[in-house]
């Protein structure tokens, strides 16, 4: 049987591919551009054309797949409807969504597909930190508008729960909120990667606003970026506290921060 893995180059898609591989399992990774993504891949992951916002181009990508990994993203509640309905219509049978922060069309969609499914609800990714990138290199300080407590996911965690639930039996319909083992503030962030790469990062704190103008100037909605600002203000129970659903569903412990950091030092 063939996975489909949409959003494959991306930051979670791309552990869930390498994850189905080491399994043995046949995957073909949907991407933009596949003549980019040749080499970021084991030779026999079958490279396709496409986005799974333009579920109408998606026939001959979803043919002959059992199994299709979503991770919704900007653009896809409008169609996410289509993307399931051409899925289910091509014989997919199990479905994996990573959400989107809430549950939106794209989720619901999967959910009243008639088919298997699981949902993931990652907390904050890991690779966040790595906004932190250019103001270290070329300061050495990282600026925030606030001091949270963020129980931190490893992307790699994200795909092996995804692997798992799309390959064994006993995960449809389940909800699995996904959190690494610590919860960390963004000063404790800092000390353990101010320590793997020996040099001393300050924490600067900025207002509220100057954080939503440097969202802005990104190319994020007004909207969106107080949506985001105010959830780091503000963080709910889920996504301040450690739950184990990672062990529970993998049979391992969630990777920590410091292993991330470790596979991650030399880009600081």
């Amino acid at each position: 049987m063939t996975t489909l893995v949409t959003g494959a180059t991306g930051n979670t898609g791309r552990h869930v591919v390498a994850e189905l591989v080491r399994r043995g399992e046949r995957v073909r990774a949907l991407t933009r551009n596949p003549a980019g993504a040749e080499g970021r891949f084991p030779a026999e992951v079958e490279l396709v054309a496409g986005t799974h916002t333009e579920p109408e181009k998606l026939d001959a990508a979803l043919d002959g797949v059992s199994r299709l990994h979503i991770t919704v993203t900007a653009g896809l509640a409008e169609v996410a409807p289509e993307l399931v309905r051409r899925a289910v219509g091509a014989a997919v049978r199990r479905i994996t969504v990573v959400w989107g922060g809430d549950l939106g069309p794209a989720e619901q969609a999967v959910a009243d597909s008639g088919v298997e499914w699981t949902r993931l609800e990652p907390q904050e990714f890991m690779s966040n930190t790595l906004t932190w990138v250019e103001s270290i290199r070329a300061e050495e300080v990282v600026r925030e508008p606030y001091d949270f407590r963020s129980a931190i996911v490893h992307e790699a965690d994200i795909g092996a729960v995804a692997a798992v639930a799309l390959l064994d039996d006993g995960h449809a319909g389940r909800v699995y909120n996904l959190t690494g083992p610590e919860s960390l503030t963004p000063r404790e962030r800092i000390a353990i990667l101010s320590k793997a790469i020996d040099r001393d990062i300050a924490f600067v704190q900025i207002t509220h606003e100057q954080a939503v103008d440097r969202l802005t100037a990104t190319g994020v909605s007004r909207a969106d970026a107080e949506y985001v600002i105010g959830w780091y203000a503000a963080p709910d129970d889920a996504s301040t506290t450690v739950v184990d659903t990672v062990e529970q569903v993998t049979g391992r412990p969630a990777r920590t921060f410091a292993q991330w950091v470790a596979e991650h030092a030399e880009r600081f």
